[in-house]
């Protein structure tokens, strides 16, 4: 067996992306590393043949190559590359018959997306405008000061005929900011998903649908759309045609996702999954019902959006992301992994079961991992609770106790899934290595479980999910798993919110890790790129005269004087969506009362850490931390 080493962690490279030929015989995929050694990802697209399993390379360039998507006739693959300016997408086409990948647009600003339309002569594209000669001296003057509000760049609709090469922009949905299309399966028109701006913070609050006929360019507004929409995709019915779409639940910010289903005629919408206890987290279009993929506490369920509620097909260990299938929905393709393997292309019929046709990262075939195992337990209110335990590779539950060393995923509306745990940091399977046991809790406010689940954590951060993860630790201590004088937490984003919340509540921890972590909500909510979110996990934004506010009692500057565990503070530098200066914050705190802290910035990194000697960085200097503090 092999060794694990940092090394094997950050240099891989992963499948994304998979996209079925409208016939199933063809697969395309990106193949993406893990990190990057400089200012771009170096990506590469496949074509896997379906039916006799070989594999082979589409294109050779040095680029990065993504959003793959097949011509209707199954025999040309249009993709977006930066192959002749680094930086700046065009869509390509590459026809099966010579191998050949031609360039068929040259935007100025570069493409977004793209989407091959029923009309074989026909892309349509998604774009900013480009740049006016006045823009370009400007900007070799440096006179660009930016007026917030003003001269915003948002995304067009476009049309690209492919015999002309001519793009033409439609006189369509004034300056709104455009981001998701689908046609309609019979070649009908396309349906649009727009915002009324780029602004990550309100533009998501402001999401519309209409209808565009790319034949004659009638344009039907279908009214608002739920927050965060995303994942379009058509259905014919006995009352004509119905849009879907994945949302936020109503009426906050914070809730598990549901699907909506708009009558298209009447305009009657609906949520197709209210009471569900699953997650719906993918939607796609098929020539009849959708397709819904759906988080099921540690697994994933594919099911069919029927007309009383998701029908399931079949279930999976683990997650299942990157759904495609054929138009008529039988056969399907996702990206899967096991506990030990990691995510790769898997393709079979949509009730199951589905084949590896991929193997990516052999280099970890032969690499001697932790023992995983599920855990199910109930918190302190009776609430049904999963997570992950990780042990110490080569050891069994019986050789315990080990110092253990908690890890708190992000989001909150994220999960553990019962999948291979090796990310750069923190990394269940990189600890496990060191001979510490890792516990994955999937507390109250993540995906999984339904939306009363995913809600109950809105305006209430720390309070029962923090109970939920404390009542998981406990549950180990007792099993004689966990050292109780060997205790350690991490995470990072929400997680890091997490690990920074439980050093300021008990002392009982002998060391913690806090990447890109949230240390003041209302601080988050006033700076952060999803202001009105994190105001809604915090419970208030500072904003409703003089405090004390709801959101300085959950959070953790608020009890900085409290800690006195070692702190390893980790951030990006440009991380707009927690700000560097919520760690700056604990920073200057834990100087200030006098706790053993260290503070790491990564030039150049936003909210996950990309360049491969950062992510090395991370990976040894959260190791030692924890070798430092919790060995004797």
């Amino acid at each position: 067996m092999t060794a694990l080493t940092a090394e094997l962690v950050v240099d891989g490279r992963a499948p994304r992306t998979p996209v079925l030929a409208p016939n199933g015989r063809r697969l395309c995929y990106a193949l993406v590393p893990l990190s990057r050694p400089g200012d771009h990802f170096d990506t590469e697209l496949w074509i896997v043949d379906t039916d006799e399993g070989t594999t082979w390379r589409a294109t050779t360039d040095i680029a990065t190559e993504s959003r793959p998507r097949w011509s209707a006739d199954s025999n040309t693959v249009f993709f977006l590359s930066d192959r002749g300016q680094r930086g700046t997408a065009q869509v390509h086409r590459l026809a099966l018959a010579d191998g050949v990948a031609t360039a068929v647009t040259n935007w100025r600003a570069g493409i977004v997306d793209h989407l091959p339309l029923a009309d074989p002569d026909m892309v349509a594209l998604l774009a900013e405008d480009e740049p006016t000669a006045q823009d370009e001296q400007r900007a070799r003057d440096r006179d660009d000061a930016v007026v917030v509000g003003e001269g915003e760049r948002p995304c067009r609709l476009r049309l690209l005929d492919l015999r002309t090469g001519q793009i033409t922009t439609p006189d369509a949905f004034g300056d709104r900011h455009v981001v998701e299309l689908q046609q309609r399966p019979d070649g009908g028109p396309l349906a649009v998903l727009s915002r009324s701006c780029t602004d990550k913070d309100y533009g998501p609050r402001t999401g519309e649908l209409h209808l565009f006929d790319p034949a004659t360019g009638a344009t039907v507004d279908l009214g608002t759309v739920g927050v965060e929409a995303r994942s379009l995709a058509w259905w014919p019915d006995d009352d004509g045609w119905h849009l879907g779409y994945i949302a936020l639940t109503p009426p906050t910010l914070h809730a598990g996702n549901a699907v909506f289903d708009l009558a298209v005629h009447s305009r009657v919408q609906r949520n197709r999954t209210t009471g569900l206890s699953m997650c719906p987290i993918e939607l796609h279009q098929t020539e009849a019902n959708p397709l819904v993929v759906l988080a099921d506490g540690l697994n994933t369920t594919l099911a069919r959006l029927d007309d009383s509620a998701p029908t399931t097909l079949s279930q999976h260990s683990g997650g299942l992301d990157e759904l495609t299938a054929t138009p008529a929905g039988e056969m399907v393709a996702a990206l899967a992994g096991t506990r030990y393997r990691p995510a790769n292309v898997h393709v079979g019929p949509a009730h199951g079961p589905l084949q590896r046709i991929t193997n990516t990262r052999p280099e970890l075939n032969d690499i001697a991992f932790g023992s995983q195992q599920p855990l199910s337990y109930r918190a302190a209110d009776g609430l049904d609770l999963d997570g992950l335990l990780v042990l110490p590779k080569g050891r069994a539950a019986t050789d315990g106790p080990f110092p253990l060393v908690t890890v708190v995923h992000g989001g909150p509306y994220d999960r553990y899934a019962d999948d291979l745990q090796l990310p750069w940091v923190p990394s269940a399977q990189w600890l496990a290595t060191a001979g510490y046991a890792v516990f994955l809790p999937n507390p109250r406010g993540g995906q999984g479980h339904g939306h009363k689940f995913a809600h109950s954590v809105a305006g209430r951060v720390g309070q029962e999910e923090w109970t939920d993860i404390l009542t998981g630790i406990e549950l180990l201590i007792t099993k004689g798993i966990a050292d109780r004088d060997r205790l350690g937490i991490a995470g990072g984003s929400h997680g890091g919110f997490l690990s920074a919340w439980a050093v300021g509540q008990t002392d009982r921890f002998r060391a913690a890790v806090v990447l890109a972590g949230v240390i003041d909500w209302g601080m988050l909510a006033a700076t952060g790129e999803n202001g009105q979110f994190e105001a809604a996990l915090g419970g208030s934004t500072g904003l409703s005269g003089i405090g004390p506010h709801p959101h300085d009692a959950v959070s953790p500057a608020s009890f900085a004087s409290r800690v006195r565990t070692p702190v390893l503070l980790l951030h990006g530098a440009d991380d707009p969506n927690v700000p560097l200066g919520q760690s700056v914050y604990f920073h200057r705190a834990l100087r200030h009362f006098g706790v053993e802290h260290e503070f790491v910035i990564y030039p150049r990194e936003g909210h996950a850490i990309r360049e491969r000697n950062h992510q090395l960085d991370v990976l040894f200097r959260t190791r030692e931390w924890f070798d430092r503090w919790l060995h004797p």
